[in-house]
């Protein structure tokens, strides 16, 4: 868990800032409806929004009361309950769940407890779970994440609007004006991080790479875009689809995106409780790695491969280092990037102009995660911390890697080296993409 020597009072700021932020966030999400819809199950794939809250504290008290303070269990036997592995999201509304009073109580005590433990942990010298105030950030990720899964879990909920939000910066320029796709040179650059004080250990450790030169847009795909994909009758035809794609496509009658409906000639979506004109400038949401690959390959193109995303978001061909992001090393601000719910919606493509990268990539870091052509697995000397069932228990083919979050994901939770992963059939995650070609090399 190396990283660049920060003054420990900094370090405790910034962790105390991180925990506080998650958790306005948890409130705003899990206060705007009633008990009813709280308890309520919206949809078989999420969990009842009370679980999510419950599960909240139930990690910030694993980790930071018991495994870095010692103390003892606050509820004894709810653990078991909010385990994400030992219950699938269908059973959770079944559990013997706290009630929202009891939730709301319980994540308020364990945050007053971690507060104090913050102030009095060593931010060095006292093992890798303490260093840099590692568990603190994890565990602010770890809400931020769940508040993003909760933020789902309002889009799937049937109903009127519980959540507002200003419009997104419309872009400064005429997409149609900036170039299609950019070249990034081949050869090695580096991939990962060895130096973020709270990376993640699928982020770890900063290795060289050798990617051979490819094209990549500049802009994610476009709701526009995609909608001639479906009028040619891409859903339709099954030279474009993986075949567990296509008979996904065949078995559920999927022909768009998820929350999309055709009305006389155009098309509508639901977003948040609202029915809206699909926005043609806006990046694509809501479809599978399959739907992506299948407009891919309409488009004679390919996705990108997991590699292939991070060098064109991170490497400076001028300097030849890797950058924190693509603008550079300084956190996001909102003139980078759509994130931390500021909006509920991407912001159209062509967005974001200072939070492009050096070759003048845009929008790789918020609005929508972008689906990659990669499986998830570890990088070379990898080494699961603090637990194995972060990340190490999913590596495989089963999991396809998404990159550089959305709208919906917090500053915290985002970084360029950051990865995301799910299963390719998953829609109601706030997924897009963009598509790459091979390059001949000079």
């Amino acid at each position: 868990m190396t990283a660049s020597r920060v003054d420990p009072g900094t370090l405790r700021s910034r962790a105390a800032s991180a925990l506080l932020a998650a958790r306005d966030r948890t409130r705003a999400l899990t206060g705007c409806v009633d008990d009813r819809e709280l308890v309520a199950q919206h949809s078989p794939l999420m969990s009842p929004l009370v679980w999510d809250l419950a599960h909240i504290g139930n990690q910030e008290e694993l980790w930071l009361l018991r495994a870095v303070a010692g103390q003892e269990a606050l509820l004894p036997g709810i653990d078991s309950v909010y385990d994400a592995f030992e219950h699938p999201r269908a059973e959770r509304p079944s559990l013997p769940l706290l009630s929202p009073a009891q939730a709301h109580g319980y994540v308020a005590d364990v945050r007053g407890r971690v507060l104090d433990v913050l102030d009095a942990t060593p931010v060095e010298g006292g093992g890798p779970l303490v260093e840099s105030s590692f568990a603190f950030g994890m565990i602010a990720q770890h809400e931020q994440q769940h508040d993003e899964t909760m933020l789902i879990t309002h889009q799937l909920r049937a109903g009127p609007a519980a959540l507002t939000a200003p419009q997104p910066p419309p872009a400064a320029v005429d997409a149609a004006l900036l170039p299609r796709e950019v070249l990034v040179e081949g050869g090695p650059f580096t991939m990962g991080t060895s130096t973020e004080p709270w990376a993640l250990d699928n982020e770890r450790p900063a290795h060289r790479r050798e990617v051979a030169p490819f094209f990549i847009d500049t802009l994610p795909v476009s709701n526009d875009a995609y909608a001639r994909f479906i009028e040619d009758g891409g859903y339709d035809d099954p030279r474009w689809w993986h075949q567990e794609g296509w008979e996904q496509v065949r078995r559920h009658g999927i022909t768009a995106p998820l929350f999309w409906r055709r009305e006389g000639g155009g098309w509508l979506r639901r977003r948040f409780g609202v029915v809206e004109e699909v926005p043609p400038a806006e990046p694509v949401l809501h479809v599978s790695w399959y739907e992506a690959a299948a407009y891919a390959a309409w488009a004679g193109r390919r996705l990108p491969t997991e590699a292939e995303w991070e060098k064109a978001a991170r490497h400076d061909p001028a300097s030849g280092r890797s950058r924190r992001h693509p603008w550079g090393d300084e956190d996001p601000s909102p003139e980078h990037a759509n994130l931390g719910q500021r909006h509920l919606r991407p912001a159209p493509v062509g967005a974001y102009a200072a939070g492009a990268s050096p070759l003048g990539v845009r929008q790789l870091i918020g609005d929508v995660w972008e689906w990659t052509a990669s499986d998830f697995l570890p990088y070379p000397g990898f080494r699961a911390f603090p637990y194995r069932e972060y990340s190490e228990v999913f590596f495989g083919d089963r999991y396809k890697v998404l990159r550089g979050g959305s709208f919906a994901v917090d500053p915290v939770a985002c970084r360029g080296t950051f990865r995301n992963w799910d299963l390719p059939v998953r829609r109601q995650i706030f997924s897009g993409f963009r598509t790459a070609r091979d390059a001949e090399p000079v």
